[in-house]
């Protein structure tokens, strides 16, 4: 999927956006305001259209909104190579650079932790305040666990299988990440760039690059963003919990609280790991104004 389908563009109404990087071309949304700008920075395997309704109701307020599609994802380009964290976090270090932002808040769901914070650990000076929700910027906590679906989609060929071919990991997280039905336009939504075996691509080996063995590649990159989040505890940080999540469980978000002890809580017993789709009548105004607070 290059462009959004017709019966998308009630609910995802922004004008395409495009940085050609040589690894491939990004997508991005760029709306609101010429205020403040608010990084949104989406996870596996979703896609900018996970930050619609924030992002409308952001630059309402006068935000400027950015919501990159991670290459492989989304709107931006498929394609077989092989990104590991370092690579996204540089891709998205681009990508604000190519827009000439100079400071900007930054929102994080999933996988989109470790990017986003693997950006602001680099450039503590460039980050106002941080919204963090289901995700992880370090290791594995005592406590946690993984999913034994996720493990299985890890597995070699197998998961490659399960992934690419049947959509397994795409099409079962519009049915267990929320605790609420989606309505059949917003599954559509979240499943509509992975709609063939060459598009799904970049989900299975997003899902083979969480860093779980003591070899892992993309081990050394998630301890430095571990290390670096000690260079942002003067940032003001909200921590956004959907307490009935399947893979980022309270260890991950006791694990939070240790480490930015003074966050703002907003903990939402009911909800699952998409968060905003469960209690984002709740949790939006509680964004809004915490970004614009003095």
């Amino acid at each position: 999927m290059n462009v959004v389908p017709a019966y998308l563009k009630t609910c995802y109404p922004f004008t395409p956006h495009w940085l050609r990087l040589p690894e491939g071309r990004m997508h991005y949304v760029d709306t609101g305001g010429e205020g403040e700008a608010v990084l949104l920075l989406h996870g596996n395997p979703t896609w900018s259209f996970l930050w619609r309704d924030l992002a409308r109701s952001l630059a309402i307020q006068g935000f400027r909104c950015i919501a990159p599609d991670h290459i492989g994802m989304g709107l931006s380009e498929k394609g077989n190579r092989f990104f590991r964290l370092a690579d996204r976090i540089g891709h998205i270090e681009r990508l604000v650079d190519s827009l000439r932002i100079s400071r900007f808040h930054l929102c994080v769901h999933d996988w989109g932790g470790a990017i986003g914070f693997g950006v602001a650990g680099r450039a503590p000076e460039r980050v106002g305040k941080i919204v963090a929700m289901n995700t992880a910027a370090f290791r594995a906590p005592e406590g946690a666990h993984l999913p034994w679906r996720i493990a299985l989609c890890r597995m070699p060929q197998v998961g490659e299988f399960i992934v690419r071919a049947l959509n397994g990991f795409a099409r079962a997280a519009v049915f267990m990440a929320a605790r609420r039905r989606l309505s059949s336009v917003v599954r559509a939504g979240f499943l509509a760039p992975y709609d063939s075996w060459r598009s799904r691509g970049a989900i299975a080996r997003f899902v083979r690059d969480i860093p779980l063995e003591p070899n892992h590649p993309s081990l050394p990159t998630l301890i430095e963003v571990e290390n670096n989040l000690n260079l942002l505890h003067e940032k003001r940080v909200m921590l956004a919990w959907g307490g009935q999540d399947f893979c980022f469980n309270d260890a991950y978000f006791a694990r939070w609280r240790e480490l930015f002890p003074d966050a703002l809580v907003r903990y939402y017993h009911n909800a699952g790991h998409y968060v905003l789709e469960d209690a984002g009548e709740l949790l939006i105004p509680e964004i809004r104004a915490f970004l614009a607070e003095e």
